[in-house]
């Protein structure tokens, strides 16, 4: 981008303004300069075999690649969108093909995402959650942090950086204010769990107005929020080859700040978090209190990928040594405790209780007893998966979509592991993507335990929302993590399913029922993030060499010495 700004008129035409007018202007003038063009730095980035071989193969197997540029129509305006929302940006290239016909919906993907894009000060800072007029509003309005993950992909991935460029500057400024609910000041690392732009008529001015979790269902700040900005921050670096981003003291000190509060010593005796319940995208009462999946796997992620970002001066060093520490920790914790094969199944049931000594085999002293029966059928006898939890006398057995691809993305996982995950996939193939991708959790809670520990949620009921229901959005991780495993066949499989419906139902949020058949009961059409899964997932399969943005090696140093069976070996 050029250093002046792009203003879209409602006509869809733009017109350019004063380059020294920066998102920050209102807040902090002094700021301007982070919003400088930036400094691409011409480095030969390390890449790993397995990008080189499919970036490779993506240029040998494709012809070069063309734009294909917005149609007149892409420019129409769209009456019932607030000003505040962006119609268009021109300028912004249309998706791109490798000289492969796309399907028709990416091109209506692409409109409804661009429909999404939320201008502050007449810059493109994020995506709102949902355009659906059909229903109230409550915060589907704001860009949430974790929901513009997908959309920021898509934009990289198209080569519009921009508007990820924006949305990390604006939320690491955000960290930045003070934090309060009630009387209780929240962590200084905390990120917001989203924000939205409020338009002053009489002032003629936009301000910022963010949610910490103080707004929140549940009054619960997001943990993962700060995880994924450090991902998201690693992910623009990779694309882009701009290191300077990530170099500008402000992203120094908020990778620090995030760092502190979850690297911070207290009366644990392990290296997972301990999160409340509602802290992540399961943002409700489901039972996932406790040490979560989902938390454990965006925890070693982030600090794999801040152990790449931070510099090396005398407080990146101090923080690198303690990420390493960790890192070490809770990759022997994981793949030890967590990990669920028939192997290890059979030694669950089998285990004795009542241990005492630093040889005890059932360490966490679970009773066989609290063995859900619907595990025993649901194991096949080649695959494995992290469970959803463990802590003292509890396992929470149930398979969350997000933690297991993280797992395999980040390399918490070995390769191992990773490809027992993907068994466990095309085994129980009919459970997990059914009629519509992908379940966010498996297997569903009903009657009695529903109302124990959903207090009787009128939104999770059984086979909807977070309590089995099928969410598009997924697509995007189940892709990037079976290119990463050598099985792009699944995620073609999967995104044919979704093709067949996620248009004509208007991309909708989430799908209910045990095979995902129907339109969720409460959900919300043209969520972005539904779109925006969509569009990588395409775009990953098109060009695998994607993939490292978002993926990260296994590192030889952290790979522990099993003694548990695996697998692979039955």
């Amino acid at each position: 981008m050029s250093p002046s700004a792009i203003d879209t008129s409602q006509n869809g035409h733009a017109k350019h303004v004063d380059g020294g007018s920066t998102i920050f202007e209102i807040e902090d003038t002094d700021l301007s300069r982070l919003l400088d063009k930036p400094r691409p730095i011409n480095i030969d980035r390390n890449r790993s075999f397995d990008e080189r071989s499919f970036s490779e193969m993506s240029i040998s197997l494709s012809p070069p690649r063309h734009f294909y540029r917005n149609s007149e129509n892409s420019s129409r305006t769209f009456d019932h969108i607030d000003s505040l929302y962006s119609t268009s940006i021109h300028g912004f290239s249309s998706p791109r093909s490798n000289g492969f016909e796309p399907h028709p919906i990416v091109f209506e993907g692409w409109e409804a995402l661009r429909r999404s894009v939320v201008q502050y000060r007449r810059q493109p800072v994020g995506t709102i959650a949902a355009l659906d007029h059909s229903a109230e509003e409550l915060n589907y309005d704001q860009v949430f942090v974790r929901d513009f993950v997908p959309s920021a992909l898509a934009f990289l991935m198209n080569g519009e950086p921009e508007i990820v460029k924006n949305f990390i500057l604006k939320t690491v400024h955000l960290q930045s204010r003070e934090k309060k609910v009630d009387q209780f000041k929240l962590g200084e690392g905390v990120m917001p769990a989203s924000f939205k732009v409020l338009h002053d008529p009489i002032r003629n001015s936009e301000t910022l107005s963010a949610d910490y979790g103080e707004s929140a269902i549940g009054r619960v700040a997001p943990v993962d929020s700060g995880f994924w900005w450090i991902i998201l921050l690693r992910a623009y670096t990779k694309s882009t080859g701009d290191t300077s981003l990530a170099d500008m003291p402000e992203c120094q000190r908020g990778m620090r700040l995030i760092l502190s509060l979850c690297l911070s010593e207290g009366f644990d005796t392990f290296p997972t978090l301990l999160c409340a319940d509602g802290c992540c995208m399961i943002d409700r009462r489901m039972g996932v209190y406790g040490y979560p999946i989902e938390i454990q796997a965006l925890f070693f992620m982030a600090l794999r990928c801040a152990l790449q970002l931070l510099k090396h001066d005398d407080e990146g060093k101090e923080f690198a040594d303690r990420i390493v520490k960790r890192l070490h920790a809770l990759s022997y914790h994981m793949r030890s405790y967590f990990w669920l094969d028939i192997k290890q199944l059979n030694d669950i049931y089998r285990y004795k209780t009542e241990e005492y000594s630093h040889t005890a085999v059932n360490k966490f002293n679970v009773m066989p007893d609290s063995l859900p029966d619907w595990v025993f059928d649901f194991m096949p006898s080649r695959g494995g998966y992290f469970i959803g939890n463990v802590s003292p006398a509890r396992m929470d057995f149930r398979w969350f979509c997000l933690g297991n691809c993280v797992a395999i993305l980040s390399s918490l996982a070995t390769p191992e592991q990773a490809s027992a995950i993907m068994d466990l996939i095309e085994e129980r193939w009919g459970e997990l993507i059914g009629e519509m991708p992908l379940k966010i959790c498996y297997p569903t809670m009903e009657s009695h335990e529903w109302r124990i520990v959903t207090g009787c949620d009128p939104k999770n009921t059984s086979w909807s929302y977070h309590n089995g229901g099928s969410w598009p959005v997924l697509i995007w991780l189940l892709t990037a993590a079976c290119i990463k495993t050598g099985r792009p066949q699944i995620a073609r499989r999967a995104i044919e399913v979704a093709e067949t419906r996620l248009l004509k139902d208007h991309w909708p949020e989430y799908y209910d029922g045990k095979l995902g058949r129907y339109i969720g009961k409460q959900a919300r059409k043209f969520q972005t993030w539904s779109i925006a899964g969509y569009l990588v997932a395409k775009m990953m399969l098109e060009d695998p060499s994607h993939l490292g943005m978002i993926s990260l090696e296994e590192d030889k140093q952290m790979k522990p010495h099993m003694k548990r069976s695996a697998s692979w070996m039955c």
